[in-house]
């Protein structure tokens, strides 16, 4: 994996992304030479069209991204791969006409627009039929060796036959005498040379999976392994790494204060952040201020009752504020108490069951993002009642009220709808992680992702 802004880019992924973007570079270039053919006209040299080329293949880029084209479905379905390509490669369409308004450039020209769209398609296509039956094979895996037979070893194995793992274990060391959940794995005292062992297996990496640490470190072996170049990880850190959330069931105090992440020096970033939500909410509720009136209307038509639903949730450092909505229940949805929102709630209106679908629900939180009481990205903000329920029940949960929360987030984007505690556990997993690796570069691939959670409502309630 490459490490990006602190977070972490499958090999995979990244081969794929680095040679999709050369072709749509090259597809805009081909579009511009094409038409000018066509026209009698000499195409002049690259750097006269250079801005419109970037322009095109950045908006197609950040389209396939947003749409999951590098999901691991994508990866290992051509049919899915297409499909997505396909939605892709219009809405970057749609999105290029718009910076045409913007950036009026003669490599937008509607002609040379539709034939980069035709080739950017087909060489993004082929580029999958040629690149795609080598992404799942060893040589795009990283090999790991494991120290440890038991539980965590075990839960190492299974991630590494899921589809789509990024690394591949060659082999598990037993470390003690404790229970061996791992057939494979080889006794320590059957092993002369551990270091030797791990060359012999070319293994890149070494995972620490031992059931308890406490006085139970090979320190003598770890020296070994590190001095001979290999990199050594702790259990929690890979399983956070290539998972893409915090492991609750491993995690510890000291884990969190160590290891990288919640830094402070973040001035810059949330300055940004800031100014961004305040822009784009600013604008956001402008433009969509007839969209919100007319289902508004819609909801006094169908329901009795406010159009709009406020109510208290709790936000940055456990302070408490009004979350604003348009209202997606009947009115007396909660005469009994607060309740989890269920699958084919009752309680949802027909009106409400469609804003939910499309998220134009949703739209009102602008409002508190401009507020500052939210953000456009962080953990969703739950109710008083739920948090301390949840807080008794799940650890480090008051950890993910150390960011503000947002309208999008990581967890939604990667865990479908939870009304449960095992849902909020699962969720709070992602939370975590977010809260720890916060990085304007995280916000991006988040608001992407979230495009494809809106086209394909999965897990809408």
């Amino acid at each position: 994996m490459i490490r990006m802004f602190k977070h972490y880019i499958p090999n995979a992924v990244l081969a794929l992304a680095l040679v999709d973007f050369v072709l749509l570079l090259l597809a805009a270039d081909l579009a511009w030479r094409l038409r000018t053919y066509q026209i009698g006209s000499s195409p002049g040299g690259l750097s006269e069209r250079v801005v419109e080329v970037l322009i095109f293949g950045i908006t197609e880029f950040a389209a396939i991204a947003a749409v999951g084209g590098y999901s691991v479905q994508a990866l290992q379905s051509i049919r899915f791969a297409t499909a997505r390509l396909l939605v892709a490669v219009s809405l970057g369409v749609i999105g290029i006409s718009v910076i045409d308004l913007v950036l009026p450039g003669e490599l937008l020209w509607r002609s040379i627009l539709l034939y980069a769209m035709v080739i950017a398609l087909g060489l993004l296509v082929a580029n999958r039929l040629l690149l795609g039956p080598l992404l799942g094979t060893s040589r795009f895996q990283r090999r790991i060796l494991v120290l440890g037979a038991g539980g965590r070893a075990g839960r190492l194995s299974d991630l590494a036959r899921k589809s789509g793992s990024g690394f591949l274990v060659t082999s598990f060391v037993a470390m003690s005498d404790a229970e061996i959940r791992v057939d494979r794995a080889i006794r320590r005292e059957d092993i002369h040379d551990l270091g030797g062992h791990v060359d012999r297996m070319r293994a890149g990496e070494v995972v620490l999976a031992l059931e308890e640490r406490r006085n139970a470190l090979p320190l003598k072996d770890l020296l070994r392994i590190k001095t001979r170049g290999v990199p050594v990880i702790d259990f929690s850190s890979f399983i956070e790494r290539e998972t893409g959330r915090v492991d609750l069931d491993t995690l510890n105090p000291s884990w969190l204060i160590f290891s990288d992440g919640f830094s402070s020096g973040r001035f810059f970033s949330s300055l940004a952040k800031r100014s961004f939500d305040i822009v784009v909410s600013a604008v956001l509720l402008a433009l969509a201020a007839p969209v919100i009136l007319f289902f508004a209307l819609l909801i006094r038509m169908e329901s009795p009752g406010p159009a709009f639903f406020r109510q208290q949730r709790i936000g940055l450092y456990g302070q408490p504020f009004m979350l604003n909505k348009l209202r997606s229940m009947r009115n007396d949805a909660e005469a009994g108490g607060a309740q989890w929102a269920q699958k084919n709630d009752p309680r949802v209106t027909r009106v409400g069951r469609l804003i939910r679908t499309i998220r134009v629900d949703e739209l009102p939180q602008c409002w508190n993002v401009l507020r500052g009481e939210m953000s456009f990205v962080g953990p969703r903000p739950e109710r008083p009642q739920f948090v301390a329920d949840l807080e008794q029940q799940l650890p480090y949960y008051a950890e993910r009220h150390m960011v503000k929360p947002g309208i999008t987030g990581w967890a939604q984007i990667n865990y479908p709808y939870g009304a449960s505690i095992e849902d909020s556990r699962e969720k709070l997993e992602y939370d975590l992680y977010y809260a720890k690796n916060y990085t304007p570069f995280l916000d991006i691939l988040i608001l992407l992702q979230t495009l494809r959670v809106v086209l394909w409502p999965e897990g809408a309630r």
